[in-house]
């Protein structure tokens, strides 16, 4: 079967187009032979699952550790009933490890035990009858919550002091957050704030974007199984417009080879590039659909606002903007400040706000309705800024549905509304500035 680009799911060396998994985590193997307990964590989609699916194969054929990827993701549905999630849990580990590991490696049978102590001893009885140091990829681990969250940090931690011997040689837990923003609710709840239930984390390490080079590469084994040429400027705005996000990256290089240009014999240029993400963005695949559910966390919202509305940040917590980049919404620009993490989420992003209706409106709401003119006055400058930021970044808007999302109606005779999306864009077109470079 033919090779192609991925947008779903793990990585397979003989069916799709991969960067090297093992490079962006080189840095794992001197953590693993520290025995050390560590975080691995990163946005959806950026190749975590694969990269440490490869890990823990090489480290196993390597015939130096007993390395296996196990999802904790079961154990979602369970968050108030600690026994009921430990069972669905350690059953998604025997069967994780049959698919991953030589008969001789898997667990034996686990031993019986409370609730809230049976994953600590299933996993110190597979660390004493392993014949190799037990390493452990736990995957999913932020989709647990609740009493069930706390008491699988509490027995990870509490076995740590036992190992090698007694529990794994080194675990890694991996996700899209770092331990501290692990949520203790359900939904919109309250963060851990600290990394006290896990405190024998020796580092937490964040999975990078991919290089331009790596970019390259990728599209270049496209070229080499097919014939069909990217051009180097068809190249370079793929990775300009997306910052080399890993699935950006490869949902448009697959729209491009799929859909826009199937003839292997007509080489990809930037034209191809610009009609594939307008693709993309339109149709709003899963990937970018999530976005939208990250708007409708507070904190994350606290961020993007003043970023969207092309104000500063002022005094949002430095705990709240490191949360927002560790989710991949925004970056850090070379002069420091926050900025939205590509070009594509540029546009994506002022839409999901605008559909879901979930900016912040408290404090613009409630000082209009003080009744002071001054103060409904500054309300509607903020729907005029962030209209026309949008206008300037995404065309076709309808700015004066945006603005009604983030205010409340003003009177008609005090207030004329906000300029058509067509205006905006007429008049701004000219000093529309090119997308930011990608450091």
């Amino acid at each position: 079967m033919a090779r192609f680009f991925n947008t779903a799911g793990p990585c397979r060396p003989d069916l799709h187009y991969m960067v090297d998994p093992l490079r962006r985590i080189e840095r794992l193997r001197r953590l693993i032979d520290r025995q050390s307990y560590f975080v691995v964590h990163g946005p959806r989609q950026t190749g975590k699952t694969t990269s440490l699916l490869s890990l823990a194969a090489a480290l196993a054929q390597e015939g130096r550790y007993a390395a296996a990827l196990l999802s904790l993701e079961v154990g979602r549905a369970f968050p108030e009933d600690v026994g009921a999630a430990e069972a669905a849990i350690l059953q998604s580990f025997r069967e994780d490890a049959s698919y991953q590991l030589p008969s001789d490696l898997r667990p034996p049978p686990w031993p019986d035990g409370a609730p809230g102590h049976r994953l600590a001893a299933a996993l110190a009885a597979w660390a004493q009858a392993c014949p190799r140091p037990l390493v452990l990829f736990l995957d999913e681990i932020d989709a647990l919550t609740g009493p069930t969250l706390l008491s699988a940090l509490s027995q990870l931690r509490g076995g740590h002091r036992r190992r090698p011997q007694g529990f794994p040689w080194a675990i890694a837990l991996v996700g899209m957050r770092d331990v501290r923003d692990y949520k203790v609710t359900a939904g919109e709840g309250a963060q851990l704030g600290s990394a006290s239930p896990f405190n024998v984390k020796e580092e937490s390490v964040l999975l990078r974007d991919f290089t331009r080079e790596e970019v390259s590469g990728l599209y270049a084994q496209h070229t080499a199984d097919t014939g069909q040429v990217f051009a180097p400027e068809a190249i370079d705005l793929a990775f300009q417009l997306t910052c080399g996000q890993p699935w950006l990256i490869n949902a448009l290089a697959r729209e491009m080879v799929d859909e826009l240009v199937p003839d292997r014999s007509v080489a990809l240029q930037p034209a191809h590039v610009r009609a594939a993400r307008d693709a993309i963005v339109l149709r709003q695949d899963t990937h970018l659909d999530s976005l939208a559910e990250r708007l409708q966390e507070d904190r994350v919202r606290a961020v993007l606002e003043p970023i969207l509305a092309g104000s500063t940040l002022g005094a949002v917590p430095e705990d709240d903007q490191r949360y927002a980049m560790d989710l991949g919404l925004v970056r850090q620009a070379e002069g420091g400040a926050l900025e939205i993490a590509n070009p594509i989420y540029g546009e994506i992003l002022p839409r999901a706000v605008r559909d879901c209706g979930c900016f912040s409106r408290r404090r613009s709401v409630a000082r209009a309705e003080r009744g002071s003119p001054a103060a409904e006055g500054r309300a509607r400058h903020r729907a005029r800024r962030g209209a026309r930021w949008l206008g300037r970044t995404v065309s076709r808007i309808d700015l004066d549905s945006y603005a009604s999302s983030i205010e409340r109606p003003m009177p008609t005779d005090r207030e004329q509304p906000c300029p058509s999306s067509e205006a905006i864009t007429r008049r701004r077109r000219p000093q529309r500035a090119p997308p930011p470079a990608c450091r």
